[in-house]
Order: structure tokens, then sequence, then C-alpha cells
């Protein structure tokens, strides 16, 4: 047995450093949204659909957002039309958490792991808000075509860009790299 776990050392380690950052960073995720009362809408949620709103206005001028009482959504309206909700879930907090975990997991030295982090999640970020934004105007102009732009189309474009990410850490900057 020791011999198989000398063996599997690097994959363990991995695997202990992803599960366990990730596992942490999403208890302490979960505390911060414990701390806002049931049927409401968290600060970054709130924060993602003020930027998308104010990416959407400097291009067009009808864009609205409505916080409901007693609703964990905000509402987006463009063209005075209520296109879609901006949920906990969609405001990118998952996906930075898991990008974190994976850099952790392939740290380097503390300096570069901790620049990539932040830049990565700020990065992940600003993408998931133009995500948004540019999701909001396709559903409006593409009705029909909801399904592929919010569960497929758009969800490649911000994974995609975790992955690449992912490579660039791993290649260059991880303890790893060459």
């Amino acid at each position: 047995m020791k011999k198989y776990f000398l063996e599997y050392k690097p994959f363990l380690v991995f695997l202990a450093s992803f599960f366990g950052s990730y596992i942490v960073l999403t208890f302490l995720y979960q505390i911060f949204l414990n701390g806002f009362e049931n049927n409401t809408v968290d600060t970054i949620t709130k924060a993602v659909a003020q930027n998308t709103q104010k990416i959407i206005s400097y291009f067009f001028m009808r864009i609205q957002d409505e916080i409901v009482v007693n609703e964990p959504f905000v509402r987006m309206y463009f063209q005075n039309e209520y296109i879609v909700r901006i949920v906990e879930g969609c405001n990118g907090i998952s996906v930075i958490i898991l990008f974190i975990s994976f850099i952790i997991a392939f740290s380097g030295s503390l300096k570069n792991t901790l620049l990539f982090i932040f830049g990565g999640a700020l990065l992940i970020y600003i993408l998931n808000v133009l995500r948004i934004a540019v999701l909001i105007v396709a559903m409006y102009y593409f009705p029909e075509k909801k399904h592929l732009l919010h569960s497929v189309l758009f969800p490649a474009v911000i994974y995609g860009a975790v992955f690449i990410l992912w490579f660039i850490w791993v290649n260059k900057f991880s303890k790893y790299a060459k």
C-alpha cells in the first residue's frame, strides 16, 4: 500500500489540495451568503447586475435592473422588456472558487500564485459581466435561441476562459511548468 501511495503521491496531493481548498472556499462563501436574509439578493449578485447595466447602458439607452422585495434575484429589463433574472448562481463566484482551487492545487511560488489568483478572478468576473450583458441583448433579439444562448454557448465561453487560464498557469507558472 505504501508503494502505491508513494507512486501516486503527486496525484493524491493534487486531489487533496484541490478538494480541500474547494471545500474551504465554498464553506466561506456559504457563510457569506448566510449573512443575507432568505429571499434577498446578496451584494455580489447586486454588483454583477449593476455592472451589467452600466455596460449595456454604455451602448444602449434602455436597460434597467429591479430588485423586488422577497425575491432572491435581480430582474433585468432591456428596451422596457423583462429579459432575464440574475440569481446568485449567475454572479460567477462558484466559477472563481473552482478556478482558485485548481491554481492552489497546482501552486507555484507564493507571489505568482497570489497574483494569478487575483488577476484570474478579476478577469473571470469581468468576462462574466460581459457574458451576461451580451446574453441580455442576444436574448432580446433572439428569444427563440434562449436555451442555446443561456445553457450552451455562454457557459462554454466562461468555462473555456477558465480552462485557458488553467492551461497558462500549469504551463507557465506552476511548480510543474517546464
